[in-house]
């Protein structure tokens, strides 16, 4: 793959560690960060950076304007969840909470920060977004309700392959009907599929539950409720699909993925799980790409 280099490799690696440490261990590192002195707390996510550093040297691309981005970015968004945390102690939603995911989730879509990036080797980008989300909703802000956790459970299997039969059926028929997808047969070996359903559930269906479940509906659901949460959270995430394999937007797409945002979301809100919700998304676009 093109410029996956050890380097990169590494930078991953790196940019991997706070995202298991909060995913395994998260109320421990939120109490060890709420220990530290304000200054320390604001500084420390600073150090986010680093992956950057490494993979932009490495391939001769470094700029001081992206170097201040990486380091700044991190600790704004921890100083304005500080904010947060003392202005709404009721965690029912503040508008800096709102600005910062609007942010986050337009620097994704619209991909802003992709050019500091060697082609390859993008998704370090999500992944340190998703870092300094992690650092700020979990460890400054300690939202509650997140469901951020790697410790699996049958439930989860149980709540997200259910929405996965539900959500299937009546989804092809529509798919097929508009002409957005078409059957095709692809079919890996048992061990490289297994694979595949892997590296989506990490690095494509983690990232995107974490940011319209755990943060988005999480939120919303406090202001208006649980089905208003759902339903918002759902177009939210089916519009985040527009320019999705295409050059205009994509209407087809954005339908198709606002469905699937309301299973997705159902999965989540049933015990408030990841988990559960990212095991539904994950299967979904890997038997997209195995048949469809």
């Amino acid at each position: 793959m093109q410029n996956v280099t050890p380097v990169a490799i590494a930078a991953f690696g790196l940019e991997l560690v706070p995202a298991v440490l909060f995913g395994c261990v998260a109320d421990r590192v939120a109490r060890g960060v709420g220990r530290w002195p304000v200054a320390v707390r604001l500084s420390v996510p600073a150090l986010l950076v680093a992956p950057y550093v490494m993979v932009s040297i490495s391939q001769h691309m470094f700029r001081w304007g992206w170097f201040a981005l990486y380091a700044a970015l991190p600790v704004a968004i921890a100083w304005l969840l500080l904010r947060a945390a003392a202005a709404d102690q009721g965690q029912r939603g503040d508008w800096r909470d709102a600005f910062i995911l609007l942010v986050v989730g337009l620097a994704v879509d619209l991909r802003w920060f992709d050019r500091a990036w060697p082609p390859g080797v993008r998704a370090l980008n999500e992944l340190f977004l998703v870092d300094a989300g992690l650092y700020g909703f979990l460890a400054i802000r300690q939202l509650s309700g997140t469901g951020f956790d790697f410790h699996f459970r049958w439930s989860d299997w149980r709540t997200g392959l259910r929405e996965l039969v539900f959500f299937a059926p009546p989804v092809i028929v529509l798919g097929l009907a508009l002409g957005f997808i078409h059957p095709h047969r692809n079919l890996p070996g048992v061990g490289s599929a297994l694979l595949r359903w892997v590296g989506i559930f990490f690095l494509t269906a983690v990232p995107e539950e974490l940011f319209f479940r755990a943060w988005v509906q999480n939120l919303l659901e406090r202001r208006v409720g649980r089905r208003a949460a759902l339903a918002i959270a759902s177009i939210l995430f089916g519009l985040s699909h527009f320019n999705k394999r295409s050059v205009h937007f994509n209407w087809r797409y954005v339908l198709l993925a606002t469905i699937a945002g309301i299973f997705y979301g159902r999965a989540w809100r049933e015990n408030r799980r990841v988990a559960a919700s990212t095991i539904t998304h994950a299967s979904v676009d890997w038997l997209w790409g195995l048949w469809f």
